[in-house]
């Protein structure tokens, strides 16, 4: 360190104590007026009361989304209880068919069971999806439902 910047450093420390010392010479005697602290005093209840309010706000919030959430689970294993369904019936179907299939006595009887497995089949897949498409619809309604709701409140 050079011979100047010393002696700027040890200028810019006897500044730093005379402030801090006049400073503390002003704080010791300085008095705070009584009605600025019952300002002050106000200040902090009103602002804790906010906090208080939107604290219980958020607490609500935060339950009508586990709401939503247990909502939307109870619904994906509806979803996955329907699928499973489905699937069963439509197994169950191809092995009624193979049975019968396979007491056919000739190939034209073995075609028209063949035929009659499929337009049955083809209404059948309809009617699943639009089973599908209706529990989908309600599970995502029942899933909204929670957070709808505290929306309205929140706006009422």
């Amino acid at each position: 360190m050079t011979e100047s910047s010393k002696a700027a450093a040890e200028k810019a420390r006897d500044t730093y104590r005379k402030a801090a010392a006049q400073f503390e010479d002003l704080a010791g005697d300085a008095q705070v007026p009584e009605a600025m602290r019952a300002l002050a005093e106000k200040n902090i209840a009103q602002t804790r009361e906010i906090y208080e309010r939107s604290k219980d706000a958020l607490d609500t919030v935060l339950e009508s989304w586990e709401r939503s959430f247990d909502a939307v689970g109870q619904g994906a294993v509806a979803l996955n209880r329907k699928v499973i369904d489905i699937a069963q019936r439509n197994i169950n179907s191809g092995f009624d068919l193979a049975k019968r299939l396979a007491a056919a006595k000739n190939l034209a009887e073995a075609m028209e069971l063949q035929a009659s497995y499929w337009r049955n089949q083809i209404g059948a897949l309809q009617s699943q999806a639009e089973e599908m498409r209706t529990l989908s619809t309600k599970v995502t309604a029942d899933a909204a439902e929670p957070i709808k709701s505290q929306m309205t409140r929140g706006l009422d």
